[in-house]
């Protein structure tokens, strides 16, 4: 009896530790998302096409809003739904808020260009600081708006000549002047034509630092071994001899200014903003010390952060309008009937434009200017969707995706303003539904100032010109040329005709 006994506890005991070392094992087991086959050594790289965003998308239909890529040696979780993008952005937006490193004997030599990229900490925060209250906060913009209707005034003087002979005119290159302009005058407190740097070069300078960081990088993708292929690629020196002409041009323009200090000026401009918190924290044990090196970072971020963006969103408007005439003829009979015969539209005409305002808005879901926003890396494991993202992974949200969702948004090939009639839905982070600029702690800190830009700029041409095609010309083309920004594949060419009311006193 006692052998039987003995044999049923020693059962039940095996029993409870197999069911024991089954759970442990459970608890163990990691649910990623799912992923595509990839191959060895590139991992899923080969299905990343010419045109990313839309790559991944066609790879979402197959594979879910959540998937996880092998791209070279990085894991990559693209997230293309609105309510993934919230657990990111929100839910788990503490622990989704590190940056990829740059880190490695590939780095380049000007560190400070890694603000954007900066980990989250002191100095990030620090930083973030700055710029929230101290270059883009509402007061700040507004002191920014003389500049910037200055540039608009000279921008539809400039349009007014071509209009004269029916001329055609190159508006994508019109428009990066016009928001390069601006941001140089903010920054420096004078445009191209007052910098150091001849005008044509400062701009050229820009568009190949727009080119070069939107190309393919192989230490972005092989951390620690790629920068070899960059050497030898010759990329990694282009980005060097850019890099170094930024340089002495920044510092070149804080010099000038430690020397004048110009307190008789009635505006500062970013420069002189920066230097007086410089001088203001010296000593402080509290803050964490600008140095030029700071500054040059700040300023970076702003132009390869606003200027091509500003630009590209003006740039897609005007495209998506020439091709849909009864909206543009909807946007330009609200402006007019407003603005009267005034010749410019103020900047505080804007509210008072309901229907240009749902134009910017469907720009903006159809044309994000950045389509998957900068990358995210988990600082942290973390659930998205039931699935577990691993600490250190990295993230990329499909903002283009989301926004043509139709699950979402009804018809969402249609360039559709009215969509927006009556809907509360808005870009500044809180419908996940629409991203152009992020949201939460890495969302977009000089969104009021891009939007602002945006929407003077686009009022403006639609309030002073009709606009049509070039003669031969029967449509637009719309394909995308990848890079840092998405911008059109042709420049944007129209044809504009002057009202009467805008060209008094010319």
């Amino acid at each position: 009896m006692s052998f039987f006994l003995s044999l049923l506890c020693l059962s039940l005991l095996l029993i409870t530790l197999l069911l024991m070392r089954k759970k442990k094992t459970e608890k163990h087991v990691i649910h990623l998302p799912p992923s595509p086959p990839n191959m060895p050594v590139i991992g899923n790289l080969h299905q990343i096409g010419a045109v990313p965003h839309r790559s991944l998308w066609r790879l979402s239909k197959k594979y879910g809003p959540v998937i996880m890529l092998k791209l070279g040696k990085v894991p990559t979780v693209i997230i293309s739904s609105a309510e993934a993008a919230k657990e990111v952005l929100k839910v788990h937006d503490l622990e989704c808020c590190g940056r990829p490193s740059l880190a490695g004997p590939g780095k380049l030599s000007y560190n400070y260009l890694d603000m954007a990229f900066a980990p989250y900490g002191d100095y990030w925060r620090a930083i973030r600081k700055v710029c929230a209250i101290e270059l883009f906060s509402a007061k700040r913009v507004q002191s920014f708006r003389s500049t910037r209707e200055e540039e608009v005034t000279s921008m539809i003087d400039s349009i007014s000549k071509s209009s004269l002979a029916a001329t055609p005119i190159d508006l994508s290159k019109m428009l990066f002047n016009h928001s390069a302009s601006i941001t140089c005058r903010a920054s420096f407190g004078k445009g191209f034509q007052g910098s150091e740097m001849d005008g044509a070069e400062f701009q050229d300078l820009i568009h190949e630092a727009f080119a070069m960081l939107g190309s393919f990088s192989a230490v972005d993708f092989f951390p620690y071994v790629g920068w070899i292929v960059d050497r030898l690629t010759g990329l990694h020196d282009r980005l060097e001899k850019i890099f170094y002409k930024f340089d002495i041009f920044y510092q070149k323009v804080i010099d000038d200014h430690l020397k004048v200090r110009r307190r008789e000026k009635q505006m500062e401009d970013i420069i002189d903003i920066l230097l007086n918190l410089k001088i203001d924290q010296a000593g402080s044990d509290d803050a964490v010390p600008i140095t030029h090196n700071h500054i040059k970072a700040i300023l970076m971020n702003i132009f390869l952060g606003g200027v091509d963006t500003t630009a590209l969103s003006v740039e897609w408007a005007m495209a998506e309008l020439v091709r849909n005439p009864r909206v543009m003829a909807k946007a330009q009979q609200e402006i007019r009937s407003r603005i009267g015969d005034k010749q410019k539209v103020d900047e505080e005409d804007i509210e008072q434009l309901n229907y240009l305002k749902m134009v910017v808005k469907e720009t903006l879901r159809l044309h994000p200017p950045a389509t998957l926003l900068l990358p995210r890396e988990t600082l942290s494991a973390v659930k998205i969707n039931g699935y577990d993202i691993p600490e250190k992974s990295r993230i990329q949200i499909n903002v283009w995706a989301i926004g043509r969702d139709p699950d979402l948004w009804e018809s969402p090939e249609e360039f559709m303003p009215e969509r927006f009639e009556d809907s509360p839905i808005d870009f500044k982070g809180r419908h996940f539904e629409l991203l152009p600029f992020g949201a939460g702690r890495r969302g977009c800190p000089g969104l009021a100032l891009g939007v602002t830009m945006i929407e003077s700029t686009l009022a403006n041409l639609l309030h002073c010109f009709d606009w049509k095609y070039p003669p031969g010309v029967e449509d637009i083309d719309m394909d995308e040329v990848a890079g840092l920004s998405v911008h059109k594949k042709t420049a944007l060419v129209l044809v504009p005709t002057s009202r009467d009311a805008c060209s008094k006193g010319e």
